[in-house]
């Protein structure tokens, strides 16, 4: 796409708002100020879209804008914060698809396509299509659909993986040495066949407690397939916007990979996958100990810091705001009130922050597992609310463990640990937890929002 001067620099003043927005979303007091500056340039690079004289076909677009419109705007108001993952997932690999279907319909409308070009459609349709596949996968298995949640590698996957890379990078060759319309459309239906099945196992292998790496990497993926689309069509814009999200998620990949005791290549190749024996939980479980909320609240009584580890449970329960308050009603008896955050608590990098923000506590409140992990011997009362994973020894303990070498919150450390679940069932690796046998940790089986409630009417009956 080209356009007039006025045009390009539109599209310039556009970029700079994707990088004046992406900047802001760096701390949680000014991420909203950055959505709403990103979104700004977003309509300024589709006004100016719509104003170019080489675009024609405004009957189509409309109709794109008000479907799409529509499909955004339901998603927002009806999607639960606890599928936002899934979610993020999807439009991942709706990204992708929408790169790869771009560069096709300009290899099919154009003619006399440069080198470079060619070159560009062919990463841009490698890289959408993988994300596409790959992406529909980490949906599957974040909504834990049975034929997905458990790992699945063929025997030397990463070979396997590396010769259909190879394939791809052929037929993108062979594209950019054919001339005839046909062979390019065949070059690059093989490029998507071979892509697909790329994105698929590359993710296959992965399990589910791996899917917030997963998330953080396909994020990146699309971003660079629309920064590849973008050189296809000429758009400066969209060369900028993905470019930033490419390199954003990459980072924030690096990131997860850290928190997780991951390696980058593992991930790129999809052998993150382990395959040692599950314990028995029976065994596990034999000494787990229950309590009621009114017990709770007599610890509680007596604490001078107590710290919550909130998880997917949390998120599921809605617990957010009764937590919140508990706090609150804490902190007026004296108590010191902290929240260990693990980078990948919940199904997606943030996810706890997220929900945290969301009842108005205080981002200095929020400890990052580094940071509390050291103190947490200091702690009188640690509360567990619905995470698993993340505060499981075995991931220090069992090298053969799907979460084998993952850092977690160490609240085995502290005086007292209250977990609060519905039941025993495992968290998303799948694998039972030790922590909850331990000497100094009780159960409260119950629904998060619930249990927490019954702990706060029972600390203010202590008055």
């Amino acid at each position: 796409m080209t356009g007039s001067a006025s045009i390009l620099f539109a599209y310039l003043a556009s970029a700079l708002f994707f990088i004046l927005g992406l900047k802001q979303m760096s701390h949680p007091r000014t991420a909203v100020r950055g959505i709403v500056i990103a979104a700004i340039g977003m309509l300024i690079a589709i006004v100016v879209t719509f104003l170019d004289p080489n675009v024609t076909g405004y009957v189509f677009i409309v109709i794109g804008l008000a479907v799409g419109g529509a499909i955004g705007a339901w998603l927002a108001l009806k999607v639960e914060m606890t599928d936002m993952p899934q979610l993020v997932g999807l439009l991942n690999g709706l990204g992708g698809g929408a790169s790869t279907l771009v560069a096709w319909a300009d290899l099919q409308l154009g003619t006399g396509h440069a080198l470079d070009s060619l070159i560009a459609i062919g990463i841009s349709g490698l890289i959408g299509t993988v994300t596409f596949w790959g992406s529909l996968v980490a949906w599957a298995k974040l909504k834990e659909l049975p034929q997905f949640k458990k790992p699945f590698a063929l025997p030397n996957q990463p070979i396997i993986n590396a010769a259909i890379l190879l394939l791809a990078i052929f037929f993108i060759a062979l594209l950019t040495m054919t001339h005839s319309s046909l062979g390019q459309t065949g070059c690059y239906v093989m490029i998507m066949l071979a892509a697909s099945a790329l994105g698929l196992f590359l993710v296959l292998p992965i399990g589910g407690a791996d899917m917030p790496v997963v998330i953080s990497l396909m994020n990146s993926y699309s971003g660079l397939a629309g920064a590849a689309t973008g050189f296809v069509i000429s758009n400066n814009a969209l060369i900028i916007a993905g470019s930033l999200v490419g390199a954003s998620g990459v980072i924030l990949t690096q990131i997860m990979c850290k928190a997780m005791n991951r390696s980058l290549p593992n991930v790129l190749f999809g052998t993150m996958a382990s395959s040692g024996p599950v314990a028995d939980a029976d065994a596990i479980y034999a000494n787990v100990r229950s309590t009621t909320p009114d017990d709770v609240a007599m610890i509680l009584d007596g604490a001078q810091r107590v710290v919550f580890v909130p998880g997917y449970g949390m998120a599921v329960a809605q617990a957010q705001h009764a937590v919140r308050d508990l706090s609150k009603l804490l902190e007026s008896r004296g108590c010191t009130v902290e929240y260990a955050i693990h980078p990948v608590a919940g199904r997606m990098p943030g996810h706890m922050n997220v929900l945290l923000a969301e009842a108005d506590i205080s981002y200095e409140k929020l400890k990052e597992m580094d940071e509390i992990n050291p103190t947490l011997d200091t702690v009188d009362v640690a509360i567990v609310i619905g995470a698993n994973d993340v505060v499981n020894p075995v991931a220090k303990t069992d090298p053969t463990s799907p979460i084998a070498g993952m850092p977690i919150i160490e609240v085995d450390k502290c005086r007292t640990v209250i977990v609060i679940k519905r039941s025993l069932s495992p968290g998303f690796a799948g694998i039972p937890n030790p922590l909850f046998a331990l000497p100094n940790a009780l159960m409260l089986y119950a629904d998060g929002q619930q249990a927490v409630l019954d702990i706060a009417k029972a600390v203010k009956e202590l008055d």
